[in-house]
């Protein structure tokens, strides 16, 4: 299994907006996605900016390019992302990723 993580900031004013916005796209797409296996929204808020994350498992390599193209380890962005985000990171991180359920 593959983890890909995209992380964005914004500010904490609009982190519950843009929370739904991405959740509307970003994840839709992702879970609508052949190979995908699931998807997480992870968000810390620190004072006036707040982090967000996408965590979203994929069987393997070749499913992530039917989402985000060949260039898979580019971020891929969505045209609302310019009116929330404070920086666009060029890449996301891909994880081989080994599960161990509890007991």
């Amino acid at each position: 299994m593959i983890t890909r993580i995209w992380h964005g900031k914004t500010k904490t004013e609009f982190a519950a907006v843009y929370r739904q916005y991405v959740i509307d796209t970003g994840l839709q797409d992702y879970i609508n996605t052949p190979g995908n296996l699931g998807a997480q929204i992870w968000q810390r808020e620190d004072g006036e900016v707040t982090d967000i994350w996408t965590i979203s498992w994929w069987d393997v390599y070749e499913s992530i390019k039917l989402f985000a193209g060949e260039e898979f380890e580019k971020a891929h962005y969505y045209d609302e992302d310019k009116k929330y985000l404070l920086e666009f990171e060029p890449r996301v991180m891909h994880c081989e990723t080994y599960h161990f359920p509890a007991r």
